[in-house]
């Protein structure tokens, strides 16, 4: 597939403390759907069980700044809205529940398909960036329901961790940290995992991969490793993965 028609914003999360829902990262995206002049986005609301409210929560963060908002669960024909859409936006929730749903109508090849191949704009945030992975492994959710298999979109060929948590050093208690978590399954699949922080994306233009917001990320590289990268880092290498 052609990997150079990427056009990518992969947000940790959609909210941020201080901020509006969506409104950390406005510049970022209307940064990238400049890029294709989007003026419609689709949104797929399946990591959340009432579609219509998560919908209407998006529109109302994006109509404001000139996007209408359309929401897949309203399309008689999903493939062809997909086919149709100027850009989807795929919100977070529950990981399995949006993985299972997007097995179920038969959607998985055709997004990798129109992003890979046609460069149709894709946002994700949360659940909605762990899908865009090569699996969902790394996610922070319960498996509340269970997709046919973790294996993901692929549109980036590593994982991806949203909502990536320090450790605090200062607490008693003794569970696992994030950390320790990923570097688990970095042990078992000897696969690099990008932490993004609350208020981090990765923008992915064609072969090029860049950590955009005000924070730090963590990547846990395959060899165990771990290296903290500034804003701004270009991560274009994990594309080569």
């Amino acid at each position: 597939m052609n990997s150079g028609a990427r056009n990518l914003l992969l947000l940790s999360s959609s909210r941020l403390h201080g901020y509006g829902y969506l409104e950390h990262a406005r510049a970022q995206l209307e940064d990238l759907f400049k890029a294709k002049n989007v003026k419609t986005v689709l949104f797929v609301p399946y990591a959340l069980r009432d579609h219509d409210k998560y919908t209407a929560t998006v529109r109302a963060a994006l109509q404001p700044w000139g996007y209408a908002v359309e929401g897949l669960h309203t399309k008689p024909d999903p493939g062809r809205a997909l086919r149709e859409a100027q850009a989807i936006f795929v919100g977070g929730g529950n990981t399995f529940v949006l993985l299972k749903q997007l097995y179920e109508l038969q959607l998985v090849e055709l997004i990798r398909q129109l992003v890979l191949e046609q460069g149709l704009t894709y946002v994700g945030s949360s659940a909605g960036t762990n899908v865009a992975t090569r699996s969902i492994h790394t996610t922070n959710d319960m498996p509340v329901m269970q997709p046919p298999t973790f294996e993901a979109l692929a549109l980036v060929p590593f994982n991806i961790n949203p909502h990536y948590l320090d450790a605090d050093l200062s607490s008693q208690h003794k569970g696992e940290t994030r950390d320790e978590r990923i570097e688990e399954f970095v042990s078992y699949h000897a696969r690099p995992v990008l932490g993004l922080r609350e208020g981090t994306s990765l923008r992915v233009q064609g072969d090029r991969a860049t950590l955009l917001g005000e924070r730090n990320a963590k990547l846990f590289k395959s060899d165990g490793s771990t290296v903290e990268y500034e804003p701004q880092s270009d991560f274009s290498f994990l594309l080569k993965e």
